[in-house]
């Protein structure tokens, strides 16, 4: 193949390792052109000038028949667990292969979770004499179900839903469960919207928008409303590293005025700009930088890089692991020294990186996407 031109997302991982005449099964330098964009930049004009043969994107991107119509795109790889942003029936339609990194950033995002748990509720760590922690799971795909073997390990009871998956260990709840009778949930699902045919998501299964509704496609988009949060107790802390609009921000800030409840956000209903209002009600904040460990972005690079090479029938050559320093951040080790939470991911510093971007009332939206450009990558826990 010649002439391979690639626009990217800059925010990839390693596309100069993974992307190279040599790393692709090509000879020449001139066979390759990857040619770097900001996310948000991309757009239909951008690519009819552009004329790429592929695009790589991550979740700020949005894929459909306004930007491919007038290009030559045929392989679309997005390095992120999600899919809401990808009308995948229209690139099946243009005959456009499609590839996402499904399951890169479980690990990431669930021991984001367990840090923002044990920062906010440090007693949690293994009990003896108290009650063990119940944390219930809304949405047990890739990350759900990581996220119940670390509360597992930890001596937790976990309470899941997820209509979409079969009866289990896990998904053993309803959802009213779920929310009435869980000291901390956690959520994991895609957005969904009710008129959507096929739920495309974030993470894992869909639920439904409102207890009891019979529908097939369980929107998700508003799950946690008015409604939802008046079925928690005051004491339950919500955390969102899923879809800022599965949580309406007008309830919540309502409910957090009402009920002084920990709530941890790493996704915004508007992002990328943030209310200084929501803001300053949350217990801890993070500019959706969940996923975000070298791990995770590597994994997620990798993914797309093994599905194109599929595409363009060449052998991968690359892997990830070499391109890892070594890690030191044991998981067993974290679990016998708690103390050393701060130093495996001190969250509170990333807390702290978002407030202080707030100027008139509000965090800007190329504020918060420079933090995402320029955050140093935390490692993920070895097991």
């Amino acid at each position: 193949m010649k002439n391979l031109t690639i626009v990217a997302d800059s925010n990839i991982a390693s596309l100069d390792e993974f992307f190279n005449p040599v790393a692709l099964g090509q000879n020449t330098e001139q066979q390759v052109q990857v040619i770097r964009v900001a996310g948000r930049d991309i757009n239909a004009q951008l690519l009819a000038d552009l004329q790429p043969d592929v695009l790589l994107i991550r979740s700020v991107t949005v894929i459909d028949q306004l930007l491919l119509a007038n290009n030559s795109v045929k392989f679309v790889g997005s390095a992120t667990i999600g899919t809401d942003h990808v009308d995948q029936d229209y690139l099946a339609a243009r005959n456009i292969t499609f590839a996402n990194a499904a399951g890169c950033s479980k690990h990431s995002v669930a021991q984001y979770v367990v840090t923002a748990i044990l920062t906010l509720r440090p007693q949690y760590w293994h009990q003896q004499s108290t009650p063990p922690l119940t944390l219930g799971i809304i949405g047990l795909g890739n990350i759900g179900s990581t996220l119940a073997r670390y509360a597992s390990d930890l001596g937790w009871q976990v309470l899941g839903y997820d209509p979409l998956l079969a009866a289990s260990e896990i998904n053993n709840a309803s959802l009213e469960q779920v929310l009435r009778q869980s000291d901390v949930i956690s959520l994991h699902v895609p957005l969904t919207d009710k008129k959507d045919t096929h739920p495309q998501g974030t993470t894992d299964g869909a639920i439904s928008n409102s207890i009891g509704n019979n529908v097939s496609h369980y929107p998700t988009r508003h799950l946690i409303n008015a409604e939802t949060l008046a079925m928690m107790s005051t004491h339950t802390m919500l955390i969102n590293s899923a879809r800022g609009p599965v949580i309406d921000n007008t309830a919540l800030e309502a409910d957090i005025d009402a009920t002084e409840r920990q709530v941890v956000l790493d996704v915004f209903e508007h992002e990328p700009q943030i209310a200084e209002s929501l803001l300053s009600k949350l217990a801890i904040a993070t500019p959706h930088i969940a996923g975000y460990t070298l791990e995770g972005k590597l994994r997620g690079t990798q993914i797309i890089y093994d599905a194109l090479c599929e595409k363009l029938a060449v052998l991968p050559v690359l892997s990830m692991h070499q391109l890892l320093p070594l890690n030191t951040y044991l998981w067993s080790e974290l679990k016998e020294n708690p103390d050393r939470l701060q130093k495996f991911y001190d969250i509170k510093k990333d807390d702290a990186a978002l407030r202080n971007k707030i100027t008139n009332g509000k965090v800007k939206g190329t504020d918060f996407d420079q933090l995402r450009r320029d955050y140093h990558l935390r490692r993920e826990w070895q097991a």
